[in-house]
């Protein structure tokens, strides 16, 4: 299965709660953290409402 590499590369400061909140689900918790997640509906969902905030790269 696919693999995605996220990386935050802005903060969360000044954000809602609840992208925060998405952040640290996502296991983010200060700039440039990165996390390797299964490529699935939920994380991808997690991804788009913190997009502004992220890079994600695909990796095998």
């Amino acid at each position: 299965m696919p693999r995605l590499k996220v990386t935050q590369v802005r903060s969360g400061i000044g954000g809602t709660a609840e992208q925060r909140d998405t952040l640290r689900s996502l296991g983010l918790k200060r700039l440039r953290d990165t996390v390797v997640k299964e490529d699935r509906p939920e994380i991808r969902g997690m991804i788009r409402a913190v997009a502004h905030l992220v890079r994600v790269e695909e990796v095998e």
